[in-house]
């Protein structure tokens, strides 16, 4: 009898215990059903430009207090995934308006964005000004004060920063960077190249240029609704901010050089010549080790959401290229300047980004002593037969320290001899300082890319990864002699900031521009041929000698010869090429579309900057020649330039 009660309490408890199991599971499964993922569905759509209805690439496309994001394509089109609970979609383009939708139950929402309109602020004039330009430009400084400043002189004061210094700590105090009353930007003056006797003067000779910064910058002025400033077009760089189809090397040689020639489309009594060089692609696995050194601006300035929170951005596409052998460290400037990470492999990729994460705005622009940091950590951590690099993020605007361009120049110049090549990232707008950019690059052994989206960031830090990081050839010049008989005066478009002393191409001492991997470079020449109408102030008659055209080459069919000099990136002599030129007499529809793309941004830019050279071309012209010339333009490049051109002719018939 006892035995059958402990059967039948064991059998009860049993049961009871089932019972509670189930309830558990039950209340399990209830408790995990309501944090199952919401239900999902696809939005997708297309962004125009509301004026010209064209699409717009690299839009931001936001699912509202979320982290979920995507970018327009080339055809203005986006897909994002979201819940059932989002409401809205938040469409952000630098240019534009801001638009925010709710998205309903709708599946494809279509937005037009609009033009976006500086807001103007009342600027309050002294009566010691005598000219209103004068205080809009800032040429008399302390006479011309915005009201929004008046009151609130703080609204845009800086919050400290703190940086680690080897293995200590430091603040940086903040300071008050209050607004600039009107554009601060600052460019080099241009000066456009004029045609020369070829009698007199048959050389020509310039350093190359592979930087595009001009190009972007161009892009943000005219997505803004405003004409870029003349002295911000560089004609070479809009020229070289596309790559072209050109041959590869097949020798010895880090590059290969293709020329073309035809008819100049804006004077077919006028010839164009186009060269042409392609560097030797290296294949990402077979690139040297890098050593960089992120030199982060994070001064008051930087605040601005296109400034800082973008270069973040930008860098983090960058750290994602990155491999175990390669490391990076960074340094930041402000008030002060501070090593925030020691050299760390690029497989660490979340210890790079929590760093970059960290960085916030504040304090005045330490640039001469972050620029010196920097080198420092570059040659203690220097890698041989490796890629070198400083990496400078910033919007130019040094204050402190090292600050007139020309003491900058010579402390970089003295750099560079360690090895170590820099690169050089602008953001941002209205104090801008282009000019000590392209002064950095320019003397660094390095490029300058202005980034004003996160489109432009893909382009220059991940689909241009290997040219903008790997040097394949330095100090390139390019010397051109031109044959009297055949041709009677010549000009070089554009590389005005880039020529050369003849007497420099020889000279090994003489710095000149860098080639990255795959980097293309491209140059026009427009000549004047023998016995074409042709006015020109000339060049007196000379006292003491004759110039003469020697007989022997007036039967030679050769309208030029091209020599280009360069160096290895750890080499000091340079080498020699040469290449004759052959007028084949080609016309203009039948030659390559490299040439005739190359023809309509160059005339493009010349528009820009009001040409005496092409007063009778229109942007029509252009637009029609690009189109022609497009190709295949898988990015989509080449596509968003002529909707620039559009934007621009419709800006110029108002």
């Amino acid at each position: 009898m006892e035995s059958f009660r402990r059967v039948h309490l064991s059998i009860k408890f049993n049961i009871n215990s089932m019972k509670t199991m189930v309830s558990v599971l039950a209340a399990v499964f209830i408790l995990a059903s309501s944090f199952m993922a919401p239900e999902t569905r696809t939005i997708t759509g297309k962004v125009t430009d509301a004026n010209g209805a064209t699409p717009i690439q690299g839009v931001n496309v936001t699912v509202k207090g979320t982290q979920l994001t995507t970018f327009t394509n080339v055809d203005g089109k986006y897909s994002i995934v979201i819940s059932q609970n989002d409401a809205r979609l938040i469409f952000n383009y630098i240019g534009y308006q801001t638009q925010e939708i709710k998205i309903g139950s709708i599946n494809v929402i279509n937005v037009k964005l609009q033009v976006a309109t500086p807001e103007l602020e009342e600027i309050v004039i002294s009566e010691d000004v005598k000219s209103v330009s004068d205080a809009v430009q800032g040429r008399v400084a302390g006479v011309a004060t915005s009201k929004r400043d008046e009151k609130d002189k703080s609204f845009r004061a800086a919050p400290s920063t703190s940086m680690i210094y080897g293995n200590r700590a430091m603040n940086v105090a903040p300071q008050d960077v209050t607004a600039q009353p009107y554009n601060t930007e600052a460019y080099n003056a241009i000066e456009e190249n004029i045609f020369h006797d070829a009698l007199k003067n048959p050389l020509s000779t310039f350093s190359i240029d592979v930087d595009a910064a001009s190009y972007s910058n161009v892009r943000r002025f005219i997505n803004g609704g405003q004409r870029p400033p003349k002295d911000a077009v560089r004609i070479e760089e809009m020229i070289n901010y596309f790559d072209y189809d050109y041959a590869q090397p097949h020798n010895d040689d880090p590059f290969a050089v293709n020329m073309e020639i035809s008819s100049a489309p804006w004077n077919e009594k006028h010839k164009l010549v186009q060269i042409g060089i392609q560097g030797r692609i290296i294949p990402m696995e077979n690139l040297p080790a890098s050593n960089i050194v992120f030199l982060l601006d994070v001064s008051g300035s930087m605040g601005e959401p296109n400034k800082l929170p973008l270069l973040k951005s930008s860098l983090k596409m960058l750290v994602d290229q990155l491999r175990e052998q390669d490391h990076v460290a960074i340094v930041v400037y402000a008030g002060a300047a501070g090593l925030v990470l020691e050299p760390t492999s690029g497989s660490d990729k979340k210890t790079i980004i929590d760093a970059l994460d960290h960085l916030e705005a504040g304090g005045s622009t330490a640039g001469g002593e972050g620029i010196n940091l920097a080198y420092a950590v570059a040659k203690e951590h220097f890698k041989a037969n490796g890629n070198n690099r400083i990496i400078l993020a910033t919007d130019g605007d040094f204050n402190i320290g090292e600050s007139s361009d020309a003491s900058m120049e010579r402390l970089i110049e003295q750099k560079r001899k360690d090895g170590i090549f820099l690169t050089v990232l602008g953001y941002g707008m209205g104090n801008y300082k282009d000019s000590k950019m392209e002064t950095l690059a320019d003397k660094g052994n390095g490029n300058y890319a202005y980034i004003d989206n996160i489109s432009e960031a893909r382009k220059v830090l991940v689909n241009e990864f290997g040219g903008t990081l790997f040097t394949i050839a330095k100090d390139v010049k390019i010397q051109v002699e031109f044959n009297p008989a055949l041709v009677q005066a010549y000009r070089l478009v554009g590389y005005e900031n880039r020529v050369m002393k003849n007497e420099e191409f020889n000279d090994d001492k003489k710095d000149a521009g860098e080639l990255g991997s795959g980097h293309t470079v491209t140059a026009l020449y427009e000549i004047v041929p023998a016995g074409v109408e042709f006015r020109s102030p000339g060049i007196d008659a000379l006292k003491y000698q004759t110039v003469k055209i020697d007989p022997k080459v007036s039967n030679t069919k050769e309208l030029m010869t091209v020599k280009l000099r360069y160096k290895k990136p750890n080499e000091d002599v340079s080498k020699l090429i040469v290449h004759p030129l052959v007028d084949n007499q080609i016309a203009f529809n039948k030659t390559s579309e490299n040439f005739r793309w190359a023809a309509s941004v160059a005339s493009f830019g010349m528009l820009l900057r009001e040409s005496e050279f092409v007063k009778d071309y229109t942007f029509y012209q252009v637009i029609k020649m690009a189109e022609e010339s497009k190709g295949a333009d898988k990015e989509g490049y080449r596509m968003e330039f002529i909707n620039m051109v559009r934007s621009m002719g419709a800006m110029a018939r108002r």
